[in-house]
């Protein structure tokens, strides 16, 4: 049966939204439509969602006009309380009929596993889509992902911004409905200046060009973003530099502009003096300007900026800019000479001042317990003990100054270059700056051994002290961004193979914090919340939830041995015979699970009746020296390729021997031997979890 159909648009029509949530309102907007027309059994194609800084848009293909007509069965009391004695219907069965709108006569009859019970057909006509879509957009719009809802003038609604029109339309027909205290319509507004005027829309399908021909607003926010992306690449190459384009500067500058114009603006090449990335800084974070590179790759004293209006007269647009951006390097410039009169030392003092966390002390405290931790940290990799506690001492002091002060983004940055400026040692200076790598995913990890000391000790400080005092992270709320932390700190050990003993260092860690009770069951926690950050992070490298957890299980105390296990498991996953051996060993795994009485080290030849007993010994008596050395070497590739050659053995034994035999001895004998396989295995992994 065909259905009958038409294009979806609902537009909000609002102030400026928030630059940094635009997609994601959008995005929610768009997926809360959906689950509504899901739930109301309307069907629908394409769905298309449109972002601009004063509209969100969704464009729905194909969606169902009118809900299908069904059956609804309504079950009403069981026959044999509808019915008395002499067959005459019960006053409860009559108004169980009377309530469906039908006669006993109507009803059915219908056979459940408690018995049979009475009931009525229902034929429930489907609605239209028009009597719908108001309730589904509105409760779409009342679920997005909104911290702070503001009311204005007089009415109780309440958005992210003031509202100012409702477009919906199904076809060439408005929905009717009142959204956000607004009654829908075909209209809708162009750009706040080139067009300020009601545009109306005979259908959906020309929504999209006739804002941009007629509104000056591109509502694609894909298109705007390529387009800003051109503009911008164009008008530094017209400049005769390179533009560097970041993308979540490119987003938030995407959401600002509904009509983006680049322009090409200069600033005073003294301000060149000061560190690039002040510059950049206050270019892009404060005004949201583009920087551009020479061919040699450094700082032109030229900047661009996305201009929401296609100005008449450029220049203008340009020397307003130009006006905006002089203070804020004027600013920079003052405090990096401030900052230099000054050596960084001078700055430590002023850490006691601010509070690290209440029950942890000041940032001060904090200093004192990364020289420790540093130095800790370095020795077993050979760095430099003293050089590690130099760059622990000075690595929080670039906080208190100016300039960090005003770019919070530069820490680590400005103590590089301050540290350098008062000739420090340059592994000092890098590590102050690589203490915070990696800060994203996928960032540089610290190059050289000192930096990379004191970015663990740093991160390793924030895990243990906040999860000292008990402030673990939930769900979505992680402050201190303890996971970020965690698995920074195992990047480092894992991608530039530091053999560190990282439950050792935990509880180092621990001890230095005077505030926090140290135990087993706390190390324990910690650690494993740390390496349960590489369950993702594996996950990205194609290791499959059962493979991560047959290491895991095994808790390998140093995160590089963890790493070398988990390629052998990846290897073993993918050899012949793989498939039987995991089964066996999850066999053996079973039966010891059972075994509630404690299982002898030791295994009694004596005792064997069955000639797979004495095979299966033979080969693990083989096995063990060979491959314990490999283990020994962390060798674990060979090794469990090694321990694979036993399958046939295992596989026999199983086939020809009962281990839970009547005679006691011979049972417990046979249980130890497969304990000792077990344990064999785990020294690598536990294959019985793939």
């Amino acid at each position: 049966m065909s259905v009958n159909t038409e294009t979806f648009l609902v537009e909000i029509g609002t102030e400026e939204l928030p630059p940094k949530a635009l997609n994601k309102l959008a995005n929610a907007f768009a997926a809360g439509i959906e689950a509504g027309l899901q739930e109301a059994e309307l069907s629908y194609g394409d769905v298309t969602i449109y972002a601009a800084p004063r509209r969100l848009a969704v464009m729905i293909d194909a969606m169902q006009l009118k809900q299908a007509d069904k059956i609804v069965e309504r079950k009403g009391p069981a026959k044999k309380a509808g019915f008395d004695a002499d067959g005459n219907p019960t006053k409860a069965l009559q108004g169980f009929a009377r309530g469906c709108g039908a006669t006993v006569a109507d009803l059915i009859e219908i056979e459940t596993d408690k018995g049979t019970w009475m009931a009525y057909n229902l034929e429930q006509k489907g609605l239209p889509a028009t009597e719908l879509l108001g309730d589904i957009v509105n409760q779409s719009l009342a679920k997005l992902p909104i911290p702070k809802r503001m009311r204005w003038g007089s009415s109780d609604v309440e958005f992210v911004r003031p509202v100012h029109w409702a477009l919906m339309m199904l076809g060439s027909e408005v929905v009717p409905a009142t959204i956000l205290g607004h009654q829908t319509s075909n209209t809708t507004k162009g750009h706040r200046f080139h067009a300020p005027r009601l545009l109306t829309i005979s259908k959906p399908e020309e929504y999209v060009t006739k804002l941009e021909t007629e509104g000056y607003v591109l509502a694609d926010f894909a298109k705007r973003s390529a387009r800003i992306k051109k503009q911008v690449t164009e008008a530094a190459q017209q400049a005769g530099g390179n533009a560097v384009i970041d993308a979540d500067l490119l987003e938030e500058v995407t959401a600002l502009n509904e009509w983006p114009t680049a322009v090409v603006g200069e600033f005073d090449v003294t301000f060149l003096s000061v560190p690039s990335e002040a510059l950049v800084s206050a270019m892009a974070g404060h005004q949201k300007y583009f920087h551009m590179l020479d061919s040699d790759g450094k700082l032109m004293a030229n900047f661009i900026t996305i201009s929401n209006i296609e100005s008449s007269n450029p220049a203008s647009v340009k020397y307003g800019n130009e006006r905006v951006i002089r203070p804020r390097l004027a600013d920079a410039k003052f405090f990096w000479d401030q900052d230099r009169k000054n050596p960084l030392d001078d700055f430590l003092p002023r850490l006691k001042t601010v509070v690290f966390q209440q029950q942890l002390g000041t940032l001060f405290d904090k200093v004192e317990r990364l020289e420790t931790l540093a130095v800790k940290i370095g020795k077993p990799l050979g760095v430099d003990g003293a050089l590690c506690e130099r760059a622990a001492r000075l690595s929080k002091c670039d906080l208190m100054s100016e300039m960090v002060g005003e770019f919070p983004d530069l820490q680590g940055v400005m103590g590089r270059y301050y540290a350098t400026a008062q000739n420090e040692n340059t592994q000092v200076a890098e590590a102050i700056d690589a203490q915070y790598q990696p800060r994203f995913a996928g960032d540089n990890l610290p190059e050289s051994g000192v930096a990379q000391a004191l970015a663990i000790a740093d991160k390793l400080d924030t895990i243990t002290g906040i999860y000292g005092v008990g402030q673990i992270p939930t769900g979505d709320k992680d402050p201190f961004a303890l996971r970020r932390a965690a698995l920074g700190l195992l990047r480092i050990m894992i991608e530039k193979n530091l053999d560190l003993d990282l439950r050792l260092l935990i509880q180092f860690s621990l001890e230095l914090h005077e505030k926090v009770q140290v135990n087993e069951k706390l190390i324990d926690d910690i650690y494993d919340f740390i390496v349960s950050r590489l369950r993702a992070y594996y996950a990205d490298q194609g290791i499959s939830a059962e493979q991560f957890e047959a290491v895991r299980v095994c808790r390998p105390a140093h995160p590089i041995d963890f790493a070398k296990r988990i390629a052998a498991v990846k290897q073993f996953s993918e050899m012949d015979g793989a498939e039987s051996l995991s089964a066996a060993n999850k066999r053996i795994s079973n039966i010891l699970k059972k075994v509630e009485t404690p299982i002898s080290e030791t295994v009694n030849t004596v005792l064997f009746t069955e000639q797979a007993e004495t095979n299966l010994w033979n080969a693990l008596d083989d096995l063990r020296e060979t491959v314990s050395d490999y283990i020994a070497g962390r060798d674990y590739v060979t090794a469990i390729s090694e321990l694979s050659s036993i399958r046939g053995a295992v596989d026999t034994f199983f086939d020809d021997v009962m281990v839970m035999a009547d005679d006691e001895a011979v049972k417990q004998n046979r249980l130890a031997l497969l304990n000792q396989i077990y344990q064999l295995f785990l020294l690598v992994a536990d294959i019985s979890r793939l």
